[in-house]
């Protein structure tokens, strides 16, 4: 990628996170178009890492111009991921996200945390995956316990409505090993929310530190691009004018 690319306008990918759906980041989308922001919501098909990813990167490519990728959530693990193989995105931000390593599993990773409830309020499904073959295993939140585990900073009026809209995540999410990093060579923003009992807030953190992050704490639940949509807004914009000033640099 030239620097030419610098003529189009950056655009911001958005990708939710499991458990949810790219409505999740209506509050924020609000605010980034208000601002003149070029943005995008894409569907996560939340399958699994290598499949996600690979999705999401294809998203990527088709966007003429520079990227912002920014994930919440599991959608962190996805930008990572993608962004290593879609070449023209200049910069990360993970909103109450993870960012794992290389061989890392983010199963694994969550058994750490010490804030974290959310694999005590998983639910198992089944789906098909076709020709005959063994269902596969995805998980959603216990409904009762939606609230508690996700937002707890939110009605529970609105946190019942998340819940009966959840998308479920396959269970390769947390079983497939991440692959390298995009953070490695990108500048990377993340949201930290102190109250995060889903990914965690201790984990998040030190994920976060781990990847050389400008770390931005606010106060809330998981679901802070919801309950504080402004904060996580004004993140990304801080993120956008730093890589908008940044000529696209070929990676290999």
């Amino acid at each position: 990628m030239s620097d030419t690319a610098n003529d189009t306008p950056l655009t911001v990918v958005l990708v939710h996170g499991a458990f949810a759906d790219a409505s999740s980041w209506n509050g924020v989308i609000e605010r980034l178009q208000a601002a003149d922001v070029q943005v995008a919501a894409p569907a996560n098909p939340l399958r699994g890492i290598a499949h996600d990813s690979a999705y999401i990167a294809s998203f990527f490519e088709q966007i003429p111009g520079r990227v912002l990728a920014v994930g919440h959530s599991y959608g962190g693990a996805v930008i990572s991921n993608a962004a290593a193989d879609a070449k023209n995105v200049v910069g990360l931000v993970f909103v109450a996200a993870f960012a794992p390593e290389d061989g890392e599993r983010l199963g694994e990773a969550s058994s750490t945390s010490k804030d974290s409830v959310l694999m005590t309020a998983l639910a198992p499904l089944q789906y098909p995956t076709g020709d005959g073959a063994e269902p596969a295993v995805e998980f959603a939140v216990d409904p009762a316990k939606f609230h508690d585990a996700f937002a707890a900073d939110l009605p529970a009026e609105q946190t019942a409505v998340m819940a009966a809209t959840q998308r479920p995540v396959a269970e390769l999410a947390f079983s497939e090993p991440s692959g390298p990093p995009a953070w490695k060579s990108l500048p990377a923003w993340t949201v930290v929310a102190t109250g995060d009992k889903a990914a965690g807030t201790d984990l998040v953190r030190s994920m976060a530190e781990r990847a050389g992050a400008t770390i931005t704490e606010v106060e809330g639940s998981h679901v802070i691009m919801v309950s504080q949509p402004a904060a996580v807004a004004e993140v990304i914009q801080t993120a956008a004018a730093a890589v908008d000033r940044q000529p696209v640099v070929a990676r290999g």
